[in-house]
């Protein structure tokens, strides 16, 4: 499930190094990623509660997916509290309103998921009703809202669904209690009398399970997984919950640990003996960026500086070579404190080739710059950062560096970004923004032009 208003603030980019559709947030998190090769195959479902931002997302992820689904059925709080997922299911008539503008709206098929209610006439009403809207298939988590995995799954409601509809009706809710191997599916179909089956926490645990074949080891999915995510640089968090779902009762082992401990794709790859994969791969990618910027050479630009008077160095920031609550970028804070000196001004721009960063960092009206781009502007900020502080001979917080005044800072989170002007506060009224961004180029794509 993806928010429709996450996704509406998202740009659609074609990722040339990586073969991938993009849709990337203005924090330029890729908030969803697609290629070529699972477009017939994938179904784009989100959360919604309104029928006009419901159809400007299938309006804009239409043309990488082949379906639209609308989930009625999450009774999360972060999605129900919001009016989408399960709380839709107490009121009918948005559900039909959200279901009849996507059907009229876009030409992919439309689907929904939704849980049962708690009494069958009910429910029986409410699929009634979302069959005419026209879509082409529902799906049923055989659950009422409140209950969870330990409850038993409805199958006679979902067999009563299927009888009283015309339309297709996926099955869903049958992991653990039916579903253990891939034989079980066909059971769990039968006995709901369902067109398909839609298997969630099985799938989770070990996607193999689709296979006819049998169940492939463990071992051998995780490391599969790994390798597509590393190629198709996948954020590592995502990685790490997927594989912590895979290893369940195994978290506590030696190799549990060290995934639970990693916090990096090249620590994750580490962790399952894929260290030299990871580098190869990295090396591999380094190598199709660079060959596609030398074809495009008139796209290319740097930042939009005058760079007389800027100091460079050609330095990558390794976050390895820190302690966990150290950074260049608070090192240099805490020095500009200490000389009384106007605290550092990151200006940070991206060049759209390949979406690569640079940040020029100005400290007592002098610029530093790093001549290598990064992937991300946190990165590209943590190298100007350094430039600075090496040029200047002071210490940059590496590991074995005596930093004293530094440790008992907070620990940085991630999402923190301690260089800059209180962390984590918003402006107060009338402030400038210290930590401008700038994407640069011009050639960008129309939201709804597809996903």
């Amino acid at each position: 499930e993806l928010v429709d208003l996450k996704m509406l603030q998202c740009k659609r980019v074609v990722n040339e190094v990586l073969s991938t559709v993009d849709f990337v947030a203005p924090d330029d998190r890729v908030v969803f990623r697609t290629c070529e090769r699972e477009q017939s195959r994938l179904v784009f479902q989100m959360g919604t509660s309104d029928a006009e931002r419901a159809l400007a997302v299938a309006r804009l992820v239409e043309n990488d997916v082949a379906g639209i689904d609308v989930n009625m059925g999450c009774p999360k709080e972060y999605s129900t509290k919001g009016g989408m997922g399960a709380a839709l299911l107490s009121d009918p008539d948005k559900i039909e309103k959200i279901l009849s503008t996507l059907v009229k709206g876009t030409h992919r098929p439309v689907t929904c998921k939704i849980r049962i209610l708690p009494s069958l006439e009910d429910t029986l009403s409410l699929v009634k009703r979302i069959e005419r809207t026209g879509i082409a298939a529902i799906a049923v988590h055989g659950r009422k809202r409140e209950e969870r995995p330990q409850h038993p799954v409805s199958c006679e409601v979902i067999r009563a669904i299927a009888k009283t509809l015309s339309i297709p009706v996926i099955a869903n809710g049958g992991s653990h209690d039916h579903i253990q191997q891939h034989l079980d599916i066909e059971d769990f179909r039968q006995a709901t009398a369902a067109s398909s089956v839609m298997v969630a926490r099985a799938a989770m645990w070990n996607p193999s399970i689709f296979l006819k074949d049998g169940l492939r080891p463990l071992e051998e999915v995780m490391q599969k997984y790994i390798k597509y995510a590393v190629q198709y640089d996948n954020h590592y968090t995502n990685t790490k919950y997927c594989l912590c779902q895979m290893l369940r009762e195994q978290l506590e082992s030696p190799q549990g640990r060290l995934l639970h401990a990693a916090q990096s794709s090249r620590e994750i790859c580490e962790a399952f003996g894929l260290g030299a994969f990871y580098e190869e791969t990295m090396r591999e990618l380094d190598a199709r960026r660079a060959d596609f910027l030398a074809k495009t050479p008139e796209e290319v630009e740097e930042p939009a500086e005058d760079t007389s008077g800027i100091i460079k160095m050609a330095i990558k920031f390794d976050r390895r070579a820190y302690p966990p609550q150290i950074t260049p970028k608070m090192c240099l804070l805490e020095w500009c404190r200490r000389e009384r000196l106007a605290q550092p001004v990151y200006e940070t721009v991206q060049r759209p080739v390949d979406r690569m960063f640079c940040s020029v960092v100005t400290v007592a009206e002098q610029k530093y710059q790093s001549t290598l781009w990064d992937k991300s502007k946190k990165l590209a900020e943590q190298t100007a950062a350094i430039v600075c502080l090496r040029s200047q001979g002071l210490p940059e917080g590496r590991l074995g560096e005596e930093s004293p005044s530094l440790n008992k800072r907070k620990r940085e989170t991630p999402d923190q970004d301690p260089g800059g002007p209180r962390a984590q506060e918003p402006a107060l009224p009338g402030e400038i923004c210290k930590k401008p961004f700038v994407a640069l180029g011009s050639g960008e794509e129309s939201l709804l032009e597809g996903w």
